[in-house]
């Protein structure tokens, strides 16, 4: 059986990225490199809350962005997700401003989801934040998903 990996937002933000910077450029290619070529290995997810996240805003390519990531399952809304996001924001998960952020997070502990994919390594996929995440969603009785950067689900270890 596949494992399941969320794509959040910053994934198909990456994938058509318009900055020239260094880092930019090599998370670009990291993304589409993993898109092209080990997306096969997973199931790839997604929810509508990262549809509504590429239209709310003024991002660049929201329609190549969203045309990206249409494709994928995406996880039911349900009125759950809302409360683990008020306790993930009451424990200080994630900053009240960066509410999107824990909502990822809930749609990944409430489904199961083996990895939540993202370059936000501020608020997501920051090893400093796991240890806590893992005793939220503990005492929420949820699994905690593994939080990575494409770059970590390269390998062939990755996908076993």
């Amino acid at each position: 059986m596949k494992k399941r990996v969320y794509i959040e937002t910053t994934i198909p933000s990456y994938y058509y990225e318009i900055r020239k910077d260094t880092k930019s450029r090599a998370w670009q290619e990291v993304t589409r490199n993993w898109w092209r070529n080990y997306r096969r290995y997973y199931e790839p997810i997604t929810s509508q809350f990262v549809l509504y996240e590429l239209s709310k805003s003024e991002h660049p390519n929201a329609t190549l962005k969203i045309e990206l990531v249409n494709t994928l399952e995406k996880l039911p809304h349900l009125l759950v997700i809302e409360d683990i996001v008020e306790e993930y924001i009451r424990h200080q998960l994630v900053p009240k401003e960066y509410g999107g952020d824990a909502f990822h997070l809930a749609y990944c502990s409430y489904y199961a989801i083996d990895f939540l994919m993202t370059w936000n390594c501020a608020n997501l996929a920051n090893p400093n934040k796991f240890h806590h995440i893992e005793v939220i969603n503990t005492r929420l009785g949820l699994k905690s998903p593994i939080l990575c950067t494409p770059d970590q689900l390269l390998s062939e270890g990755a996908m076993l």
